[in-house]
């Protein structure tokens, strides 16, 4: 029997985000033991996690008969600490999509519009549709974000700008000078969101001081996540800096006891591991380089990332990543996005790169 249920037109034309394949799906279709399964699909730590942060969890006594604070007290005050910003300019959310998330519900509705650029993360998008706002998304020919054409995209009804930075899937960073003279363009009751989820994998020339912008604009929010440098996708923590009034508004908005206490131990310990995000950094760069030089090597452009993962074309992105699957290597196929002909391939180990290549 067919549902009678109607759905708003914005709702029921949203596009399911699609995430990284996990490594138990592909054992099952294929029939390879997982641990013989390269994950190369969802921009994780291939270091695993912050050794802190597990040392932390190791030795915390968490009662799981209790709600977690819901405020994260401990965490916020280390994160201001690390930021040197006050307290209440700090909010936390499951991931830094649930902050964008939250941001997204405080600033729009119907007959509200956003501004964004084409082939940004799909979480935002996604979360602005479900509110019924307009949206305008503005080209993007060559991977990077036109600031000019945001800054025009501008309209009475908008009250969000989007932008990430570095890019996700695309790897592209705005150089910060041009980034910091857009922030001086917005006008002031526009707020933008600056998503900074691979700061750490930038170059120091190619980083801006976001924090700095933030105490000379109260239109602006950056976020920032445990969940890729620090290795702790699996706790699901991020969080959001912001000045006082516009924070404040955001925790309202945001749900309670979402973020375990597991996760907080873990994060306060993970900003203390500076050793662990510089080999990982290292790594990093050596694995993209590697990455980048053997994809060109075998007849495939790249894009020139900035992050720990790679955007290169392909003939076919989903039937790419469906042979490699047979060789028990999962890739990211970025057709959600637009990119057909296109796989996102996040930098693992030495040996997992070796090993991708190979399979090519």
């Amino acid at each position: 029997m067919n549902s009678l249920i109607s759905y708003p037109a914005h709702v029921a034309a949203l596009k399911p985000y699609v995430p990284g394949l996990p490594i138990s799906a592909v054992a099952a279709r294929s029939g390879i033991a997982q641990d013989r399964i390269v994950k190369l699909a969802s921009n994780e730590n291939p270091l695993g996690a912050s050794p802190k942060a597990l040392d932390a969890l190791s030795r915390a006594a968490i009662d799981l008969s209790r709600y977690p604070d819901s405020d994260c007290a401990a965490l916020s005050d280390a994160i201001a600490e690390f930021h040197g910003v006050p307290r209440d300019w700090i909010v936390v959310g499951a991931g830094s999509e649930s902050v964008l998330g939250n941001l997204v519900s405080t600033l729009l509705q119907p007959g509200r519009s956003t501004v964004y650029s084409q082939y940004s993360f799909q979480a935002f998008v996604n979360a602005a549709q479900k509110l019924g706002a307009s949206s305008m998304v503005v080209p993007s020919p060559d991977f990077s974000v036109d600031l000019d054409g945001l800054a025009d995209a501008i309209q009475p009804s908008t009250a969000l700008v989007y932008i990430a930075n570095p890019g996700n899937p695309t790897g592209t960073v705005v150089e910060p000078g041009a980034l910091k003279a857009f922030l001086e363009r917005v006008p002031a009751h526009v707020v933008v969101l600056l998503d900074e989820a691979y700061f750490e994998f930038m170059p120091a020339a190619l980083r801006g001081d976001s924090i700095a912008w933030v105490r000379e604009h109260p239109n602006l929010v950056v976020t920032r996540t445990f969940s890729k440098a620090y290795g702790l996708a699996g706790l699901r923590i991020g969080y959001g800096i912001a000045q006082s009034g516009l924070a404040d508004v955001m925790r309202r908005v945001r749900s309670p006891f979402t973020i375990s206490d597991a996760a907080q131990v873990a994060a306060i310990a993970a900003l203390e591991d500076v050793e662990f995000i510089e080999r990982t950094v290292a790594m990093t760069n050596e694995g993209r380089k590697a990455l980048t030089s053997g994809l060109s090597e075998k007849g495939y452009r790249c894009v020139e990332s900035h992050t720990n993962f790679v955007l290169a074309a392909v003939d076919g992105g989903a039937a790419f990543a469906s042979k490699l699957e047979k060789h028990g290597l999962i890739v990211r196929p970025v057709t959600s996005y637009g990119l057909a002909d296109w796989v996102r391939v996040s930098i693992g180990t030495p040996a997992e790169i070796d090993r991708f290549l190979a399979a090519l």
